[in-house]
């Protein structure tokens, strides 16, 4: 299971408590007061790492704590300061607050790091209270208690080029062939249940990341079928490609598809309908000519951002991917 959403209580930790101890050496008669302070509680840090795809390992906690400061000792002795929580997330996490909904941080670079729950102070143990009129203080102090909060993190791929299509248009065999990793495929709709992320990666070593969006339905963006559990990964990406087929074999109109394609997508954010795209024409191996044709005819835009291919049997993927690369690293990486 795909998660990209979870909610979570987060608790600091409870700074350790001074103690009251005295020095008792044997030649020292008027030792005076030798406890020392507690720990500090440990805070809960959240952290984007690019090597994280999704909030899978959140799935079934509800409550995650840091660890509580130690107590002080004698001779002095500070407590341990509590470990840290570190939450590691992918990029593109939101994390709103749970009560206001307010949108508290937008982790997009890899390596940012905010805090979320401060842990508490440590509390002072006799020997911070001694004075020139207070050679013997009895008093110490507990540790403070951690910062509590609560929080939804949500997270929106990061990607520069987004696929859509309707299901069972070959999405994810079309992603197989250009970034060469394994998903899952077959000729049945909806093989794709949860995105997909990889990259294609040049020559010169630079890399163009691909996101493969579960199929998109009529009334998607009405939350019908995978509807918006899903749409809102489409918003990152800088590129768009409408992958449509074009066999016929669905019984659908081809261009048809592609308008309610940009329909679900514009529905959903009109941002998504400025986004540069391009149009793939899949199974053209199995294509009428008469529908390609018809298909060219109507379609309102550049023929330029036209493209007929086969990803099942690669055909028409060098000049595609060509042209992939050009428009995704025109349009610069916004997220990354």
């Amino acid at each position: 299971m795909f998660t990209d959403r979870v909610k979570l209580k987060l608790c600091a930790g409870k700074g350790g408590n001074g103690v009251v101890a005295w020095r008792r050496e044997k030649y020292i008669p008027k030792g005076g007061p030798y406890g020392g302070n507690g720990g500090c509680g440990g805070s809960v840090i959240i952290r984007s790492d690019s090597q994280i795809y999704s909030l899978d390992q959140f799935r079934n906690k509800r409550l995650m704590q840091a660890e509580n400061g130690g107590g002080g000792g004698t001779n002095n002795r500070q407590g341990k300061n509590g470990k840290p929580l570190v939450l590691n997330v992918p990029c593109g996490t939101l994390v709103r607050d749970s009560e206001t909904g307010g949108l508290l941080y937008d982790l997009t670079e890899s390596g940012e790091e905010f805090l979320l729950c401060e842990g508490g102070k440590g509390g002072k143990g006799n020997t911070f209270f001694k004075t020139s009129t207070n050679q013997a203080p009895t008093k110490c102090t507990s540790g403070k208690p951690g910062a509590v909060r609560s929080v939804e993190l949500e997270l929106k791929l990061i990607a520069d080029v987004g696929f859509m299509g309707f299901p069972n248009a070959g999405k994810s065999t079309l992603l197989s062939k250009l970034a060469a990793i394994e998903v899952k495929t077959g000729d049945y709709p909806f093989t794709t249940l949860k995105p997909n992320l990889s990259f294609i990666e040049f020559e010169d070593f630079s890399r163009v990341y691909l996101a493969d969006i579960p199929g998109i339905i009529p009334d998607a963006h009405a939350d019908r079928g995978l509807g918006l559990s899903f749409l809102k990964h489409v918003e990152r990406s800088s590129t768009l490609i409408y992958l449509i087929d074009i066999s016929g074999e669905e019984g659908r109109d081809p261009f048809e598809d592609f308008l309610t394609l940009r329909k679900e997508g514009e529905a959903y954010s009109s941002d998504i309908s400025k986004k540069p795209f391009l149009v793939a024409l899949n199974k053209i191996d199995k294509g009428d000519p008469e529908i390609i044709s018809a298909f060219k005819e109507r379609y309102p835009f550049p023929q330029e951002t036209l493209f007929e291919i086969s990803a099942l049997e690669e055909k028409g993927l060098l000049p595609f991917i060509e042209k992939i690369r050009l428009l995704a690293q025109a349009n610069g990486k916004k997220y990354h």
